[in-house]
């Protein structure tokens, strides 16, 4: 080995120790070895920081802002509403739910899909009382399957595209992946809905840990009827089913100021009635974007939207010494003050009987703020409120929601038939997207995951010293030793196996740059076609089903599930298993040596 094949092996000996390790965030090793790679002299420094510029990060952080413009648009509420029962049993609900996060995963990041799907799932189980974990970790499996059909599921389908065009001059196209991706997805939906779930262990006296958060309770909210609503005309109970499906209960009828007696549930709707609504604010975003109801203060509204990059709900909790303690919204002008509505407060469990902009505010209560994104924070330290961490929301912009899936759509087919190249066509919708606030601008930054970033910005340049020292030659000699005299569907194996076993202990995208070379080195040698070893690298990576460290979607059910470190190789080594059965065959088909 020569001297600077040496440092890098070292390096990334080093870096992957690291990453098992834990003590330091992924993106900080990661970027540590960059900069001691520039140091030691195998990195130019010229080079040191083109990662930061190169197509793949480039889309993975475009995905993930169009990935929220979908989000927000209610795009997303459109699909999963239609299809989600609680009544079904758990072997069709994995099908319908894993399905869906298939779908979704293979158009919008899989972390992002899972992310927006979890808090259904939690909510199903919660209604048909089943244990979460039989279903949670089918669904993030789920995720991860979609993610392979396209090229911007999943960061190591980008990355492998970017790698071959560095390579040959020419990208995998948007669909290439889908015939080995779409049959290793259908095989492995098939196994988790019907035997993988049922290998799931579940620990006497534990539960998912959105069993032990403490239940700040549902809010009391008010919605109103806007003129030209098509609700006009029909009686308060008609709307009954609704509510149920977005789990709102539906408490009374505000008429011109007046409470009306009980629920009024056989009283006719008129423009500009308020219902007096009880539910968790994600379940009222979604009742008021499915019937296109206004909030309490319609006029309002229009104001802070027409002045503001957005609107934001935002719960905080109600100090002894806050403004508001012990007033009303309306006395100390919430409204004509802040551009703020007070959409709901939630008391210890407590009904609000009165209208919430006069029910005098206690502490201890905890309200839900309906703000201009940009002041947020200002009109929460007005009130001196304490902001909830972590449980921001925006609010679904129903109005937008076939507006987005067709900027998003026409990028797609334009970046799919080559017309546009994809880089390009994602940014042109995330600025569609600016320009319409669909994604608000002083949100646009929060959406992209920085840590990903960095990682991919730090790896590629090492990768790419790795190539440049032939330290991929000599691991692909290696393997290809290991498999002399071998058929080239059992080379094709061992890569899989290899590469699969190294993404279930270290970053897919981390094992990705380092085996993806390597695959193109050991078709090189054997003098056959590199796309098979890339499409496997592509599966293999992809698919890391035995630990939660392996996959940030496993990460992401840990706690919510149940789970602990060793229950994830029961369902997930028959999977792994699985999927290296089917892809081979699939592979040499669709991509002939």
């Amino acid at each position: 080995m020569t001297t600077d094949q040496i440092i890098l092996f070292s390096l990334f000996g080093v870096f992957f120790a690291l990453l098992l390790w834990g003590r330091w965030r992924y993106d900080i090793v990661a970027f540590g070895a960059l900069m001691v790679g520039v140091l030691a002299g195998v990195v130019p420094t010229k080079h040191a920081f083109d990662g930061f510029g190169h197509p793949a990060t480039l889309v993975v952080a475009l995905v993930l802002i169009v990935s929220a413009g979908l989000v927000n648009s209610g795009a997303v509420h459109l699909i999963t509403r239609a299809l989600i029962d609680s009544g079904r049993s758990l072997g069709m609900h994995i099908t319908i739910m894993g399905s869906v996060g298939a779908v979704l995963s293979a158009f919008m990041n899989n972390v992002a899909a899972l992310a927006l799907l979890m808090p259904v799932d939690i909510q199903t189980a919660k209604k048909a009382k089943r244990d979460v974990g039989l279903s949670l970790m089918p669904l993030s499996f789920a995720t991860i399957l979609g993610g392979m059909v396209t090229m911007i599921g999943t960061p190591p389908n980008i990355i492998i595209a970017t790698i071959r065009e560095d390579a040959f001059g020419a990208p995998f196209k948007m669909f290439d992946f889908a015939p080995v991706g779409l049959i290793a997805a259908l095989a492995g939906l098939l196994f988790v809905a019907t035997i993988g779930w049922r290998l799931i262990p579940r620990h006497e006296g534990e539960a998912g840990a959105t069993d032990r958060l403490i239940d700040i309770g549902d809010y009391v909210a008010e919605l109103t009827i806007p003129e030209g609503a098509k609700q006009i005309g029909q009686q308060v109970k008609q709307l009954f089913e609704e509510a149920e499906k977005a789990d709102v209960a539906i408490l009374g009828l505000i008429r011109e100021g007046r409470r009306l007696y009980g629920t009024s549930q056989n009283r006719h709707l008129m423009a500009g009635d308020a219902l007096v609504l009880e539910a968790s604010p994600e379940a009222l975003d979604e009742f008021r974007a499915t019937l296109a109801l206004d909030f309490a203060d319609a006029k309002r509204q229009e104001k802070i939207q027409a002045t503001g990059e957005g609107l934001s709900l935002t719960e905080v909790v109600v100090p002894e010494t806050a403004r508001i303690s012990g007033k009303t919204a309306l006395a100390i002008g919430l409204n004509w003050r802040k551009n703020t509505i007070l959409m709901g407060i939630s008391r210890s469990g407590k009904r609000i009987t009165k209208q919430v902009r006069r029910t005098e505010i206690q502490p201890g209560d905890i309200l839900l703020l309906l703000t201009p994104a940009d002041t947020t924070g200002e009109v929460i330290d007005w009130l001196g409120c304490l902001p909830l961490a972590e449980r921001g929301l925006n609010v679904t912009q129903n109005g937008k929601t076939w507006m987005a899936i067709g900027f998003f759509a026409t990028a797609v087919a334009a970046a799919s038939f080559g017309l546009v190249y994809l880089p390009v066509a994602l940014g042109v919708v995330v600025s569609l997207y600016v320009l319409t606030r669909i994604v608000p601008l002083a949100e646009v930054y929060n959406h992209v995951n920085w840590p990903v970033v960095v990682l991919l910005g730090s790896m590629i340049p090492l990768g790419q010293a790795l190539e440049r020292s032939g330290g991929t030659q000599l691991i692909a000699n290696s393997l290809i030793d290991l498999t002399a005299g071998m058929a080239p569907w059992v080379i094709l194996t061992v890569l899989m196996v290899v590469t699969m076993t190294l993404s279930d202990v270290l970053n897919n995208t981390a094992t990705t740059i380092v085996a993806a070379p390597v695959g193109i080195k050991m078709a090189e040698s054997l003098g056959v076609n590199a796309d098979p070893f890339l499409m496997a690298v592509a599966v293999a990576a992809s698919c890391a089903f035995l630990t939660p460290i392996g996959h940030k979607n496993n990460t992401l059910i840990l706690g919510p599930g149940g789970y602990r470190f060793g229950d994830y190789w029961r369902t997930g080594l028959p999977l792994e298993v699985l999927i290296v059965t089917v892809s081979i065959p699939a592979i040499l088909v669709f991509w002939p040596l």
